[in-house]
């Protein structure tokens, strides 16, 4: 598909993901898109719904939006996290395929993988069973989706893709500790712990299960190749196929900030999912996608316009 002429709706295009798949778009001459703004269009009303199909005419959508959070969060509001995720989803592509809408781009998220899924995930282990507890809420939400769009294809002939994004970090991030993931959280704290002088950083769990991580531009770009090039409803897997222990992770960060104390690990606190790495073959296969930001330049690019934004943030309250 040609996106360059199509109408295009990007729900949470206002989001971190969001703002660098609009960029992106626009950068690729895509001159109709459009971002619908949550005061305006709340997507758990159906009406509002309704009315943003009506009022927008969108050829293709890209639904980024949802409600998302780091461990503590999930842990804190599952059934929100559940309810309106769901809810927004459903209620979209069934009225996506009611107004014909060409195609529709839902991404979805590693947390729908079973606990213990073995390594690399392969997307056919998806449904081998249930998502680690801490994030499960979220997890079978999104994973409801994909069924949604699968079961939309086959009995409507809808043009639904699924995208399945690993953890994301990078410039323009959630830095909030309450809600952020491990990456802003741990730049976050090493920072303000090397400023403050402080001896130790305490990180949740035993620092031993890890993680892989995508960096935002890329998964940007592999949601436009999704957009452009994928014909299945089967979801397919999108990052960059390396893991890294969150000990290390941690360790790494606090050289990159010049943080010189201690990191320390509290086993009192969840560890979430023990191991997560996708196989990323079909992405490479159907899309051509393939990471292009090593781990190491990504956080180096989110550490500088993390430090860049508090500095600023300073200045203007000073």
């Amino acid at each position: 598909m040609n996106l360059q002429k199509k109408r295009i709706v990007v729900t949470g295009g206002s989001g971190f993901l969001g703002q660098h798949v609009v960029a992106r778009l626009r950068q690729a001459g895509c001159a109709h898109v459009v971002v619908p703004r949550s005061a305006e269009f709340d997507l758990t009303r159906e009406a509002d719904i309704r009315r943003l199909l009506k009022q927008h005419r969108p050829e293709v959508i890209l639904h980024l939006a949802a409600l998302v959070g780091g461990i503590g969060a999930n842990r804190l509001y599952p059934g929100t996290f559940l309810y309106k995720n769901l809810l927004m989803g459903a209620q979209l592509i069934e009225h996506a395929y009611q107004a014909g809408v060409e195609k529709f781009l839902m991404v979805g998220t590693i947390c729908s993988y079973p606990k213990f899924t073995p390594v690399p995930f392969k997307e056919a282990d998806l449904w081998n069973g249930y998502p680690e507890e801490t994030n499960a809420p979220y997890g079978l939400a999104k994973k409801l989706l994909i069924v949604q769009l699968e079961a939309y294809r086959q009995q409507f002939q809808f043009n639904g893709v699924n995208l399945l994004l690993v953890n994301l970090y990078g410039p323009g991030d959630n830095f909030d500790l309450e809600t952020s993931h491990v990456i802003p959280a741990l730049i976050r704290k090493c920072v303000e712990a090397r400023d403050r002088g402080e001896r130790s950083v305490t990180v949740w769990g035993t620092g031993r299960p890890t993680r892989e991580f995508l960096y935002v531009e890329d998964a940007a770009r592999a949601i436009q190749l999704a957009a452009e090039r994928l014909e299945t409803a089967e979801p397919i897997n999108a990052g960059s196929g390396q893991e890294v222990a969150i000990g290390e992770l941690a360790e790494r960060i606090a050289r990159k900030v010049g943080y010189t104390g201690k990191i320390v690990f509290d086993p009192s606190r969840p560890d979430g999912q023990p191991r997560r790495c996708l196989d990323v073959t079909r992405a490479r296969q159907l899309l051509g996608f393939e990471a292009a930001v090593s781990l190491d330049e990504g956080l180096d690019r989110t550490i500088a316009w993390y430090q860049a934004s508090r500095a600023a943030a300073r200045a203007q309250a000073a």
